[in-house]
């Protein structure tokens, strides 16, 4: 392809793109993710956006908790015991709506939210983006993963990692062991079940080592998970290990995950 070509597809592909996106629209009318009135494009209707607790105020360094003033960087919880995790972002809190399209992408094939979370990602975790060398999903055992057909981690780390240029390791971690849900246990019974669960493969060790990993996951309840991905990838040699998710856990019960 000559420069002139290259420079006739750079400048009309998005045009081409938003084209046929208007095209499909008008076939196939965007539906409500929670089944209130049509919206103007896919996503959730008008009065369940309202409803979400985007976590735009001050939070929690270190593991994303909402503050209601701003007391400083961590919580009292990190600072009596801090996380093997450097710092966390959740986009929102998990409840009642913003856990339907969570759900939807990690249980009935809905793909096409990927792209929606990672947008939500990418506000409310901009400043560990900005400072992060590489993104990597949390992992999926191979039983699991062949069960399920897809990583809902990875489904939004991958378009995340796009629309930020930052590099994508889907592969720097994996998950040795087939570990049993975490759904109900409690936050001891979270670490036992995940304890050395993960690692970074031999010939995965250099693509890590001296970076500073952004670790994405779709819910952070304990954060027992992340923090066995983080001490896996800071054995490896990773200089930091930082964490963003969709939503986190505020109060658990009730609420199931």
């Amino acid at each position: 392809m000559s420069a002139d070509e290259a420079d006739f597809v750079a400048r009309w592909k998005p045009k081409a793109q938003a084209g046929l996106r208007t095209a499909l629209d008008l076939l196939f009318p965007p539906q409500a993710i929670d089944g209130g009135p049509r919206p103007m494009a896919g996503g959730f209707s008008a009065d369940a956006w309202g409803r979400i607790r985007f976590l735009d105020g001050p939070v929690c360094d270190g593991c994303g908790v909402p503050f209601e003033f701003d007391p400083g960087d961590r919580c009292a919880a990190c600072l009596a015991k801090p996380r093997a995790f450097d710092a966390a972002r959740a986009a929102c809190l998990y409840d009642e709506t913003s856990r339907d399209p969570i759900l939807k992408l990690k249980h009935a094939d809905r793909l096409d939210l990927a792209p929606m979370l990672a947008r939500w990602i990418s506000r409310a975790a901009r400043d560990l983006i900005e400072d992060a060398d590489a993104i990597a999903p949390v992992p999926l055992h191979r039983f699991r993963l062949l069960h399920r057909r897809y990583n809902q981690a990875a489904e939004i780390a991958r378009p995340l990692a796009a629309m930020t240029g930052t590099p994508y390791l889907p592969d720097a971690l994996v998950r040795r062991r087939d570990t049993a849900t975490q759904a109900g246990k409690s936050g001891s019974g979270r670490k036992r079940n995940v304890a050395a669960a993960f690692e970074v493969p031999a010939s995965r060790r250099k693509q890590v080592d001296g970076l500073r990993i952004l670790l994405i996951d779709d819910v952070l309840t304990t954060g027992a998970t992340a923090e066995g991905c983080a001490r896996a990838l800071k054995a490896a040699g990773a200089a930091r290990v930082d964490l963003a998710v969709v939503a986190r856990v505020q109060a658990a019960a009730g609420l199931t995950i």
